[in-house]
Formats: structure tokens, sequence, C-alpha cells
């Protein structure tokens, strides 16, 4: 400390100051926060993949029934709704499935004449699934590091002081990266166990919550089927 204390004042005292060189250390640290809040700021939900049936292609579903496969009823229902609305065009009637399907205990058996003949009575050409499919964590340690000047700076006195001086030393941490993949099916109903129209799979990047997770998907989905041709380009701002 008194070694800093005579360096401070030796360096107030001269007449004209050191010109010091550009701290090296402090542009990289705003290069690294840089690249974090990319990465933080960048799209959390993606599509990684998508199939159309091609017998499909061209035919326009009137009656579109939406089911969200999740243990929270809320979530569940929150979910039906707004995929229903984003799908929902002229012409094209969606309706959730929290309003035509009993809220079973997830633990029973699926009682799929139950479902048939609710898809009978509502007249539904296609019914859209979304189910969890899986929860990957991966953790990365990120090994501590120093950031000094680079070495040409060593062949000046000053201009090495004045680099290491700030020297800004990152201690390291370990992060843990959560990726949830949701799939998604399009089934055509005019066959008695219904025939697969389009599939996709999402990934969403460190959701905060289920809630998320659903919020994203009911707008990412329908864009990735308008891009596959399954829906018409909506016309209104949803």
């Amino acid at each position: 400390m008194a070694f800093n204390a005579r360096f401070s004042q030796q360096r107030q005292s001269r007449p004209t100051p050191i010109s010091r060189p550009p701290a090296l250390s402090g542009v990289t640290v705003l290069c690294v926060i840089l690249l974090t809040v990319a990465a933080v700021s960048g799209k959390s939900i993606k599509m990684v993949t998508s199939w159309f049936n091609p017998k499909y292609k061209g035919q326009k579903f009137h009656t579109v029934l939406v089911i969200g496969v999740a243990q929270d009823p809320k979530v569940r229902a929150d979910f039906e709704d707004g995929l229903a609305t984003q799908i929902a065009r002229p012409g094209i009637q969606t309706v959730p499935g929290n309003q035509i399907l009993l809220r079973p205990d997830p633990n029973a058996k699926s009682d799929f004449d139950y479902l048939r003949a609710q898809v009978r009575s509502y007249q539904i050409d296609a019914v859209v699934v979304s189910r969890l499919l899986r929860v990957d964590k991966e953790l990365t340690s990120i090994p501590s590091s120093t950031y000094v000047a680079p070495f040409p700076y060593y062949y000046s006195l000053y201009g090495y002081l004045g680099a290491v001086y700030p020297v800004v030393y990152d201690p390291g941490y370990t992060r843990e990266d959560t990726t949830v993949s949701v799939e998604t099916n399009v089934y055509a109903t005019r066959l008695p166990d219904g025939d697969l129209v389009w599939t996709g799979i999402s990934n969403s990047f460190n959701p905060k919550s289920a809630k998320k997770v659903a919020d994203s998907l009911v707008k990412e989905v329908p864009r990735q089927m308008e891009k596959d041709g399954l829906l018409p380009k909506s016309t209104v701002s949803k």
C-alpha cells in the first residue's frame, strides 16, 4: 500500500502527466459483457426440426382441436387457449381441449372412445397435440482468468505499470443450462386412428417457468406451420 501511495504522489507531482496506453483489460471485459448480453438476449426458443406430410399439402382444415399434455391443469388450459388463438384463421375454427374435454386424473388411463365421440360430435377434422419430450441439463465450468495488456507494453516501464495496474481477475464459475424440448403433432381425423399431417420439435433455452415455455411455444409453432405451408399466413397481429 505504501508503494502505491508513493507511486501515486510521484505521478501527480510531474508537470506533464504520462500518457498511459489504453487499458485493454477493460476492453476485454467489455467484450465479455457484450457477448454475455447477446447470449442472454437471444431468442429463447427455436424450432429444431419439422416435417409436413406431402399428401396433405394444399389441404385446408376447418375445425381444429388443440390438446396440451401437461400435469398442471392451469398451464395446460392456458397453453391450449393460447395456441388455439394463434392457429385460428379466417375459415379455420379452433377449439381448445379444455372447452370440450374432461380434465381426468393424469394417472388414469386415457379414454379414447370418449375422445373419438367428442371429435365426431364437434366435427373436428384435425387435432394438434403438444407434449413435453425431454429436459436436458448441462453444467459448464468457466475457468478463472486474468486479463492483461498485450506483450509490447512490457518494453515500457510506465506502459507496463499503466496496463497491469487495473488488471481484472475473473474467479470463474459454473453455469447450468437447461433445454426443454417439446414435440407438437398434427393429426387428420379422417382415418379411425388419425393420420400424421405435421410434426415439429422445439427447444426452449433456460426458461424461467413452464408458463414461459408455453407462452413462447404458442407463437413459434404456428410460425413454423406457416413456413411449412400447413397454415395460411395470418393477416392479423396476435
